[in-house]
């Protein structure tokens, strides 16, 4: 293998975007059926067809706009080492009780094998097994990069997920990030390494990094409270005075299950919010000022408040343009859920029409993935914009354009 090491750092939400990792959703979604959604997070099956067109234009507004790479590509990369190959081969079929199909997986391709790992493995691939329908099961939450991993600063961090079911997704992330030749990050496992209940969970959705001292997180229904203790343990080795202000958040429904479902940066002094959650006093926001291995917190206003208090003077676009029961349907679609490509330029689901108007009131030219793909629009010279993509069916999934991503280096930011 060779690549160009990637120095992987993000000290913002918001920074000129460099490298991306994302995974195109593919077979593992149709080896998912309404009997069995539920098992792997879903509420709803998506239509492959429909949902990879979607997702084609969200995948070349990227391209237009960074270093795009996709994980199926990059585990297939190493997986050509036999080492790494039975390495993970192993540790997956032993974290799963499925041993007994180890040396079946190990005589497979690297290109074959990456995408079993993640479509999954049907019984009928052997004969001689017919008590399941997998032998492996396919990963059909793994589109939604940002949920088993995260950036933060320069590190990469693994998530350990509020569900057992997603955890391969960890194990391959981990092995990647690990062993892959593009990366030049230490790999931190804040619950693992430093919970030493050992029950803590966090997940990325929930922790965004907004400046370089300035993470917020959420505590709901993914994140408990031993993970966000992690990360403050993790922030302590770090140089400096941090911060690390979070949000609680409803444990029902299941689109409040992470942070950025309720909350994204726009740009330097703009956010989204659904302001029911981030507004109301009922859901607690505390802020933990960490100066070395000290950790002092205390309760604060609600989440914009906390950020002014330490210099991040945001104001808020709200999440259906302030209209309740717009901003209720349009949250469920993940209305709140964009993803920057560089300050005041970000993107996100055309389907949310209220809050796309509520952006435009606030400055935000809107134009739609389709002008920009086919060289209708061009982003270097639109100055502050919202690229709309079409999602109808990707929403479905329970998830956004951030969800969808897991950026490894940004440029920095002028405040």
């Amino acid at each position: 293998m060779d690549f160009n090491p990637i120095s992987v750092n993000v000290s913002s939400e918001i920074g000129k975007l460099q490298h991306v990792l994302v995974h195109m959703p593919g077979p593992e979604i149709e080896n998912m059926t309404p009997k069995d959604a539920h098992i792997y997070l879903f509420s709803d099956i998506l239509n492959l067809q429909v949902a990879q067109k979607e997702y084609g234009y969200f995948k070349r507004v990227l391209q237009k706009a960074t270093q795009v790479h996709e994980i199926c590509d990059l585990l297939a990369d190493i997986l050509e080492d036999d080492r790494i190959k039975n390495s993970l081969i192993d540790r997956i079929c032993k974290a799963e009780d499925r041993l007994v199909i180890a040396d079946y997986l190990k005589g497979m391709t690297a290109k074959e094998l990456s995408k079993k790992l993640i479509e999954g493995v049907r019984m009928d691939s052997i004969a001689s097994f017919k008590k399941e329908k997998y032998l492996l099961r396919p990963l059909p939450n793994l589109f939604f990069m940002r949920d088993a991993s995260f950036t933060m600063f320069d590190n990469l961090m693994i998530s350990s997920m509020a569900s057992q079911v997603r955890a391969r997704e960890c194990m391959i992330l981990e092995t990647i990030y690990n062993l892959h030749p593009m990366f030049e990050a230490k790999v931190v496992k804040p619950s693992l390494d430093y919970d030493v209940h050992g029950i803590g969970t966090v997940e990325g959705g929930d922790v965004q990094i907004i400046r370089d001292d300035v993470v917020i997180c959420g505590l709901g229904a993914r994140t408990n409270m031993h993970g966000v203790e992690g990360l403050v343990e993790h922030l302590k080795t770090k140089p400096g005075v941090k911060h690390l202000i979070f949000q609680e958040l409803p444990l029902t429904p299941e689109s409040f299950i992470h942070l950025d479902m309720v909350f994204t940066m726009l740009d330097v002094d703009k956010c989204m919010i659904y302001e029911p959650v981030i507004l109301n006093p009922a859901f607690k926001t505390f802020h933990i000022t960490i100066d070395g291995q000290k950790a002092v917190g205390k309760e604060v206003t609600d989440l914009v408040a906390g950020l002014k208090s330490i210099g991040i003077d945001l104001e808020p676009v709200y999440c259906g343009d302030g209209n309740d029961d717009y901003a209720a349907r349009e949250q469920w679609h993940s209305g709140c859920n964009f993803f920057c490509l560089e300050p005041g330029k970000f993107i996100g689901y055309g389907r949310n029409q209220h809050t796309l108007q509520a952006l435009n009131d606030a400055g935000f030219n809107v134009v739609t993935a389709a002008d920009v793909v086919n060289n209708k629009v061009n982003l270097e010279r639109q100055r502050k914009c919202i690229i709309a993509f079409e999602g109808n069916e990707l929403s479905r999934g329970g998830g956004g354009a951030r969800c969808m991503t897991m950026p490894v280096q940004r440029m920095a930011v002028e405040w």
